[in-house]
C-alpha cells in the first residue's frame, strides 16, 4: 500500500512538472510575441522621426541655400559697381594722357613755327638773327603762355569735377549702404493698464505712495493724463527707464506700499545696469570691434540713453562707426582705428554731467585711462576740431560725423535745448552744500531738492530754497515761474535680532 503511494506521487509529481514546463513554454512564447511588436513598433516610430527630420533638414537646407544665392547675388553687383567705377577711372586717366600727348604735339609745332618765323624775319624785315630770334621768341612765348594756360585751365578744372564728383559717389554709396531710420527721443513714458482700480493702490492714502514713488525716482507721474495707462515724466532718460521698469514690477505685484516701491525701485537700477551693459555689448559686436576694453563697455551702453539734437546718440555712434569703415574701405586708411574712433567719439557724454569739461576732453581721459590706442584717440579728438587732423582716420571720423548727424531728419534742435535747460536747473540747486538729490519735474516748472538731515535743519531748508531761486533768477532766462521744493526727510531704522 505504501509503494502503490509512493509510486502516485511521483506519477503525479511527473505529470505537474510536466505541465508546469508546457505553460511554461506558452508563456515565455506570448510574451516573447508581445515584445517583438513592441521592437517592431519602436523601429517604425524611429523610421518616421528619421523621415521628419530628414525633411526638415532639407527645407533648412533649401531656406539657407536660397539665402546664400541672394548673398551671392548681392556680393556679384557690389563687385560689378567696383568694377564699373575702375572702368569710369581708367577711362579718365586714358583721357588725360591723350589730353598730354596733344599738348607735347602742340609744344612741337609751336617750336617748327618759331623756326620757320624766325627764317622769314631775316629774310623781309632785314632784321639781324638776333634781334629776330628776339622778337619772335617775344612773340612766341606769349602765344604759348596763353595756350598753355588755357589747357592747364581746363585741366584743372576737368580734374576738380572728376574728383568732387568720385568723393561725392564715395559719400552716398557709403550712406545709402548704412542709412537707417531716426528715432527721436521723448520725456515721458506711459505704462499700460488693464484696470483703472490700480491708479488708486498708485495714489495710495492721503498720496503716500505717489509721494513716496516720485520721491525715490526723481520722475512725475501722471495717473489721469491717458486712461488706461499711467504716464512718467522725466527729461533724464535713465531715470524715466528705471521709474517705469519699478512701476511694472509694482503693477504686476499688486503689493503697492513704500517699502515694496523702494524694493522695486532698488531691483529696477540694478536691472537698468545690466540693459546698459548688454546695449554697449550689442554697440561693439555691430561694429565687429573685439579688443575694446571691457570697462568702457558699460560706459558705452550709457549713450544708449544720450540724445543729441533728438537723436540717439548711441545709434548716432555706431552709423558714425560704419561710414567711418566704409569710407577707410574706400581711401585706403586703417579701417579698425576710424571704426573705432567714431564709435567713442561721444563716450564723453555718458559722464558729462558728472565730470568738468567738455565731451571731447572726457573722452579722451577716459580712453587714455584704459589704455586704448593711441591712434584712436588721435581719431576720435578731432570730431569738433578742438585738437588738430593728425591722421587721415581723424578726417574719417569728422567726415562721419557731419553725415551722420547732417542727413534729413537725423536731428531735431528743440528736445536738446529742452533737456539741457532742465540740466542747468538740476546743476544750479546741486552747487548748494547739503544736497542729496534734485530733480527737475513739470517740464522745468518744478524743482524737488532732497537735503541731507543731519546738515540741514528746517530753517536753513527755507534759506536754502531762497538761495536756490535768487541762483536760478540770476543765471538763467524762462518764461513764467519755477517751483522750488525743498524736501528734509528723517528716517530712523533700527534692527531686532
Amino acid at each position: 500500500m505504501d509503494r502503490l503511494i509512493i509510486e502516485a506521487a511521483l506519477i503525479s509529481g511527473a505529470v505537474g512538472a510536466a505541465v508546469g514546463w508546457v505553460v511554461r513554454h506558452y508563456v515565455a512564447k506570448a510574451r516573447r510575441g508581445t515584445i517583438e511588436q513592441e521592437l517592431d513598433e519602436l523601429i517604425l516610430n524611429a523610421r518616421k522621426e528619421a523621415h521628419t527630420i530628414e525633411s526638415d533638414a532639407l527645407s533648412r537646407a533649401q531656406v539657407m541655400r536660397s539665402e546664400l544665392e541672394k548673398s551671392e547675388d548681392r556680393l556679384q553687383k557690389q563687385e560689378e559697381r567696383a568694377d564699373k567705377r575702375d572702368e569710369e577711372l581708367t577711362r579718365g586717366l586714358d583721357t588725360i594722357r591723350t589730353q598730354e600727348r596733344e599738348l607735347e604735339q602742340s609744344l612741337h609745332v609751336t617750336k617748327e613755327l618759331e623756326k620757320k618765323l624766325a627764317r622769314e624775319y631775316e629774310n623781309v624785315a632785314g632784321l639781324s638773327r638776333e634781334d629776330a630770334r628776339t622778337l619772335l621768341v617775344s612773340k612766341i612765348t606769349q602765344e604759348a603762355e596763353e595756350d598753355l594756360q588755357s589747357r592747364m585751365l581746363k585741366l584743372s578744372r576737368d580734374g576738380e569735377e572728376k574728383l568732387t564728383e568720385k568723393a561725392r559717389d564715395i559719400l552716398v554709396n557709403c550712406v545709402y549702404r548704412i542709412a537707417n531710420t531716426n528715432v527721436s527721443s521723448f520725456t515721458s513714458s506711459t505704462v499700460e493698464i488693464n484696470d483703472e482700480e490700480i491708479k488708486g493702490k498708485i495714489i495710495g492714502k492721503e498720496g503716500r505712495n505717489i509721494k513716496t514713488f516720485e520721491r525715490l525716482a526723481g520722475v512725475e507721474l501722471l495717473v489721469d493724463e491717458v486712461p488706461h495707462g499711467i504716464v512718467v515724466s522725466c527729461f533724464d532718460a535713465v531715470r524715466r527707464a528705471i521709474a517705469v521698469n519699478a512701476l511694472q514690477m509694482l503693477i504686476a505685484d499688486g503689493r503697492i506700499q513704500p517699502a515694496k516701491i523702494e524694493e522695486c525701485i532698488e531691483k529696477a537700477k540694478k536691472d537698468i545696469g545690466i540693459f546698459i551693459r548688454k546695449k554697449g555689448e550689442e554697440a561693439v559686436l555691430a561694429c565687429g570691434l573685439v579688443s575694446v576694453p571691457d570697462e568702457l563697455i558699460s560706459i558705452l551702453g550709457r549713450l544708449y540713453f544720450r540724445t543729441s539734437y533728438g537723436q540717439n546718440v548711441l545709434d548716432h555712434s555706431i552709423e558714425m562707426a560704419h561710414i567711418a569703415g566704409l569710407l577707410a574701405e574706400e581711401l585706403g586708411a586703417d579701417v579698425y582705428v576710424a571704426k573705432a574712433g567714431a564709435l567713442l567719439h561721444d563716450i564723453g557724454k555718458a559722464v558729462d554731467h558728472e565730470i568738468q569739461g567738455t565731451h571731447v576732453e572726457i573722452g579722451r581721459k577716459i580712453l587714455m585711462k584704459y589704455g586704448v590706442d593711441e591712434r584712436i584717440i588721435f581719431a576720435m579728438q578731432s570730431h569738433h576740431e578742438e585738437y588738430p587732423y593728425e591722421t587721415l582716420e581723424s578726417v574719417l571720423v569728422q567726415v562721419a560725423d557731419a553725415v551722420s548727424g547732417g542727413r534729413p531728419g537725423a536731428r531735431r534742435d528743440t528736445v536738446d535745448r529742452y533737456i539741457t535747460r532742465l540740466s542747468d536747473l538740476e546743476a544750479i540747486a546741486l552747487a548748494f552744500s547739503g544736497i542729496e538729490r534734485v530733480y527737475a519735474l513739470q517740464a522745468g516748472r518744478e524743482i524737488r531738492v532732497f537735503v541731507t538731515p543731519t546738515l540741514v535743519s528746517d530753517l536753513q531748508a527755507r534759506e536754502l530754497a531762497r538761495a536756490i531761486a535768487l541762483r536760478i533768477e540770476q543765471e538763467l532766462r524762462y518764461p513764467g515761474e519755477i517751483k522750488i521744493n525743498v524736501i528734509r526727510e528723517s528716517r530712523v531704522i533700527e534692527i531686532a535680532r
